[in-house]
């Protein structure tokens, strides 16, 4: 009979420490979880001048700079912010005479 009452201790004592331990590993679970992926990115639409091409694109540390060249044979430079895809300003460029 105490050998009995051993085991039951025992027993009870390792179900305490199971269970214990199953909540213990579900908190770290809950705490380190991945954090949400990023929102979709969305920014308003470049307007460009009819008949105007794309001719390079730059992209430096928060800004991307488009070389346009327009249809009247002028370039132009765009300057587009990374974080938010606005366009920032555009730079008139002209050959010196």
């Amino acid at each position: 009979m105490r050998s009995l009452k051993a085991l039951v201790i025992v027993m009870g004592v390792m179900l305490v420490v199971g269970v214990a331990g199953l909540v213990v590993a579900i908190a770290l679970r809950l705490a380190h979880r991945a954090p949400p992926p990023p929102a979709a990115f969305s920014a308003p639409p470049l307007m460009l001048p009819h008949g105007s091409t794309i001719e390079t694109m730059t992209v430096g540390a928060d800004r991307i700079v488009l070389q346009v060249d327009l249809v009247d044979g002028s370039v132009q430079l765009i300057v587009i912010d990374l974080a938010t895809g606005r366009q920032l300003g555009m730079i008139p460029l002209q050959e010196q005479q």
